[in-house]
């Protein structure tokens, strides 16, 4: 009985460690995986804009859409000339959205760091490709990372990360409670030459494997530089935390850095045991296009290898002739979703989708553009 047991014993160590070296067994970003996920992830079919303003007072931005019994609901950003506040929607089919209200507003005391910026992103969403896109809780809260500030105008000012949170549903407009002072700052003393100046968005996913030896990771663009930092380029790094409230930065490189113009707004899946991010770029040098959506692909949420190929959203259509940027990627029932910030050269800017699968297009516009009446 004792041999038994002991065998029985070890038979089932030796499935634990089989177990446990599968599920942390990295796979190789050859260029034939990166070509699976592209042709997995492309969306080639414009479906147009889903939402815009109804006057020309205010512009729409940075889109994030997660699923709450049988609904899906979007979180954005509405800029009004003074800066940022974060929105709700909701949708049953992810093409008809309805407004919901706000959950981020301005702040009445003026002397809050966030008073007039605060672009909140959620956090710690359900990563599967085609999985349930939930907004998971921890510590019994739905939680937003922000990048806000005190300045007003677009992206004005020092801008540095808070975080939020709801006890409360996420799927009604209310105003999130928020920790009192920022998370990081680019005047932390651990900054590094590439995040000097000033910080924008931020996504948070939890690191279930521990890859980083942290709960949580962020991932974060900013922009600075050695010699003027208001004057360098944006690039994508990472920060980690074990509670959601004191976040660290990992490391002292960024992550994704093209040295010049717009490297940002990363958002993360999990794509065929692999991991993805979607991300957009800018203004890079030898890139004659103004903005538009990309990916690279990582085995440890470090590491990334960047996508060499087509782009996976540009400009093209009379609504996102001048930038076509700010990925967020769904897939459902099959069709994948790609939302993104379209901007034309009337500097109108709206939320618009492309899809995997032709499903028609939207009947949306912009309204009719401010006229410019030329003085004598």
């Amino acid at each position: 009985m004792k041999t038994t047991m002991k065998y029985l014993v070890i038979g089932i160590t030796v499935l634990l460690i089989a177990s446990c070296a599968t599920k942390f067994k990295k796979r190789e970003i050859t260029d034939g995986v990166m070509n699976e996920i592209y042709n997995e992830i492309k969306t080639p079919y414009k479906y147009g804009l889903v939402m815009v303003p109804t006057d020309n007072s205010y512009k729409m931005d940075c889109p994030s859409v997660f699923r709450k019994d049988g609904k899906w609901f979007m979180t954005y950003l509405i800029y009004d000339g003074r800066g940022y506040e974060t929105w709700l929607a909701e949708s049953n089919d992810l093409l008809n959205w309805k407004h919901l209200g706000k959950v981020m507003s301005f702040s009445k005391d003026e002397s809050e760091w966030d008073v007039n910026q605060k672009a909140g992103y959620i956090s710690l969403q359900d990563p599967t490709w085609g999985g349930s896109y939930k907004w998971n809780k921890y510590d019994g809260k739905y939680w937003m990372s922000y990048f806000g500030g005190n300045t007003t105008g677009y992206e004005a000012g020092v801008l540095s990360i808070g975080m939020a949170y709801t006890k409360e549903a996420p799927t009604k407009a209310h105003e999130f409670e928020r920790l009192p002072k920022p998370v990081l700052t680019p005047k932390d003393k651990d900054v590094s030459f590439w995040d000097n100046s000033t910080m924008y968005k931020n996504s948070v996913i939890e690191d279930k494997e521990r890859i980083t030896g942290s709960k949580f990771i962020m991932y974060y663009n900013a922009r600075g530089d050695s010699l003027n930092p208001a004057k360098g380029a944006e690039r994508i790094g990472m920060a980690v935390s074990n509670d959601m409230k004191t976040w660290k930065r990992y490391g002292k490189k960024a992550l994704l850095n093209h040295h010049r113009g717009i490297t940002g707004d990363a958002y993360i899946q999990r794509v065929n045991d692999t991991w993805v991010m979607f991300y957009f770029g800018a203004f890079w040098t030898g890139w004659d296009q103004g903005a538009f959506n990309r990916f690279a692909v990582s085995n440890d949420l470090v590491n990334w290898k960047e996508w060499k190929g087509d782009n996976l959203i540009e400009s093209s259509e009379p609504y996102d002739n001048m930038f076509a940027h700010k990925s967020f990627v769904v897939k459902h029932d099959g069709v994948v979703y790609h939302f993104y910030c379209a901007v034309n050269k009337g500097e109108q800017r709206g939320i618009a989708v492309a899809t995997s699968k032709d499903l028609g297009k939207s009947q949306i516009n912009f309204v009719a553009p401010p006229v410019k009446v030329k003085k004598n």
